[in-house]
């Protein structure tokens, strides 16, 4: 009878290795399993754009301003983007701005508006030759000069500036060639002018 409840406490109250080992085990392939899961299935990054470009135009006036300025950009195989036509060849009007016309978002019942007036233009790959980037005053309500920014970024390899100037749209119709550019093979901007070339249509 002392080696029958000697071999009972050993059973109910101590620690079986091997039942240790299996549950040891277990756990293992448990954490294994939810580790593979996680990697299959990876948290999404909110608010990280890729905007698959290799040059982004930026054209800004000031903020608060109600006139409407229009990009207007022909690419070297005579492709024509405007707001009327936001995508042509590998070019791209991601961003189009109308002053304030545009620029309110309702939050909880709360109009707010956004200041900020800037259009965004994408060039998504790499066509050799000369771009010409125009700026069209389409509307306004001040009856005034508006002085717009343009900027040309190479993004690819890293970014890079490769021009920034000011433009002065004085009245209302004005067309103004803000800058043109030469692309070569590899993707380098060679050369830049100011020539006035006229592609609005209207």
């Amino acid at each position: 009878m002392a080696g029958f409840s000697s071999n009972w406490q050993r059973t109910r109250g101590g620690s079986d290795p091997f039942t240790d080992l299996l549950f040891n085990a277990l756990l293992g392939f448990t954490y294994l399993f939810l580790i593979a899961i996680m990697f299959m299935n990876p948290v999404a990054k909110k608010g990280i754009i890729d905007p698959k470009a290799e040059y982004i135009i930026t054209v800004a006036w000031p903020d608060n301003n109600p006139d409407d300025v229009d990009t207007w950009i022909e690419d070297p195989n005579g492709n024509v983007i405007w707001f009327r036509n936001r995508e042509a060849g590998l070019i791209h009007l991601d961003r189009d701005d109308r002053g304030t016309a545009n620029d309110t978002i309702n939050i909880n019942g709360e109009e707010i508006q956004n200041p900020l007036n800037q259009e965004v233009v994408t060039i998504r790959g790499v066509v050799p030759g000369e771009y010409v980037v125009n700026l069209h005053y389409y509307a306004t309500e001040t009856g005034n000069p508006v002085h717009a920014t343009v900027k040309v970024a190479k993004v690819n390899p890293a970014l890079e500036i490769v021009y920034y100037g000011e433009t002065v749209l004085n009245e209302k119709g004005e067309e103004k060639t803000a800058v043109r550019f030469t692309i070569d093979k590899s993707g380098r901007v060679e050369r830049i002018t100011h020539i006035p070339k006229s592609i609005v249509i209207f």
